[in-house]
């Protein structure tokens, strides 16, 4: 990074006039005799081009962090009403690709009340040491004390890098925990991957999903991430539990808090996507109302759910809960069937992972054919129809 230094003794109200002129955006003035810069800068630098001096570009030098004292990788235990959210074990089993690179232990971070289950539970996932923070007061979530214990464990063992899911409760604690450390974090990423020197390269799309953006902080730890939910596989638990658990001490001073949960009260549960295993998806090419009324009954004939693109979403032809994409869900089926959706990035990146996908489109050449494990060029309002009929003949002979 550099900055803009500005040689004050220089300055005069007639060059100030000619640097306002110069700056293509509108970020110089001129006043009280004091030349400054706003943040409408975008460092295009022509001030230090043709200011003959005025203004002077330099380095920042960043001190050299010490990799050596930052050890680790952590997984935060994401949980509620008492039990583990599978993003959690997920996130140890990447985690545990990641050590393979640098040898580094893994821990996990787990903050609640009676969790000696959830503890033992996480042992069976590759964890070498479970820190918990076990207190009555953890029992409901609040952001005070949950960061509170968190930078806890973080100033004492220093861990390299924290993966965090991005839950309700892990998008609220991740950004605040990264912010009280000084560190930056990395949202929804769908790829990590791990250097030797230890730097973590978090990948995420950006742009609305136009281009992956590889992200990686050399000069601050610990290195906070957050991932979603299916975005990577879930391992097989051992039969045997390995590691340890370690009770962290818990202080009065952790669970000051301006908030006082009076009661709490569970939500009727709704259709939830991204834990189906068979999706029948709609684009706007199958919004008709006979086509959805087609999904539907694929969808029933196979015990799956109907989802959506977001188009169908904003028109309010779906609830939102159902859409399939970046702003929406990110889905991990054994089978997904995507009817007249062309495949952009955005929706891809919600579903390329699917065991099995199998894409209708009039277009030969849509994006959704990239992906698609069978391609079917053809008209969805013609071969949805047909494939229904297939599937009730198959089950009466069974």
């Amino acid at each position: 990074m550099g900055k803009l230094v500005i040689n004050q003794s220089l300055i005069t109200s007639e060059n100030a006039k000619e640097l306002i002129k110069v700056c293509p955006f509108g970020a110089i003035s001129y006043s009280d005799n004091k030349l400054d810069i706003s943040s409408g800068c975008k460092m295009c630098k022509l001030c230090v081009k043709k200011g003959n001096g005025l203004i002077s570009y330099e380095e920042e030098t960043v001190a050299e962090l010490d990799k050596s004292k930052w050890k680790g990788i952590c997984v935060y235990a994401d949980c509620s009403g008492g039990q583990l959210h599978r993003v959690t074990f997920e996130l140890c089993g990447k985690a545990k690709e990641l050590a393979k690179v640098t040898g580094h232990p893994i821990y996990a971070v787990l903050i609640g009340f009676g969790c000696d289950k959830n503890a033992e539970k996480l042992l069976h996932y590759g964890v070498d040491k479970v820190f918990v923070y076990d207190n009555p007061q953890f029992e409901d979530f609040r952001i005070e004390p949950y960061t509170a214990a968190f930078c806890d464990f973080i100033e004492k063992y220093k861990p390299s890098s924290i993966l965090v899911g991005a839950t309700n409760l892990g998008r609220q604690l991740a950004p605040r925990v990264a912010a009280r450390c000084r560190s930056g974090l990395t949202a929804d990423c769908t790829v990590l991957e791990m250097k030797e020197n230890t730097d973590l390269v978090q990948i995420r799309p950006a742009f609305g999903g136009n281009i992956m953006a590889q992200i990686i902080s050399p000069n601050t730890r610990p290195q906070f991430c957050t991932a979603r939910y299916k975005v990577f596989s879930e391992p097989k638990p051992t039969e045997a539990a390995s590691g340890e658990i370690v009770n962290m001490e818990v202080t009065s001073n952790m669970l000051l808090s301006d908030i006082e949960v009076i009661s709490s009260v569970s939500k009727p549960k709704d259709v939830d996507i991204a834990e189906a295993d068979i999706i029948v998806a709609v684009g706007r090419g199958a919004a008709s109302e006979s086509m959805r009324q087609n999904a539907k009954e694929l969808a029933d004939l196979l015990g799956g759910v109907v989802a959506c693109t977001r188009p169908l979403a904003e028109s309010n032809i779906f609830n939102s809960k159902h859409q399939i994409g970046l702003s929406g869900r990110t889905v991990k089926p054994k089978l997904i069937f995507c009817l007249g959706i062309s495949g952009a990035v955005q929706f891809a990146a919600g579903m390329k992972s699917s065991d099995c996908i199998v894409a209708v489109n009039t277009d030969k050449s849509a994006p959704i054919f990239d992906v698609a494990h069978y391609c079917i060029v053809g008209d969805v309002n013609e071969i949805l129809p047909q494939l229904i009929n297939k599937i009730k003949e198959a089950k009466a002979d069974v």
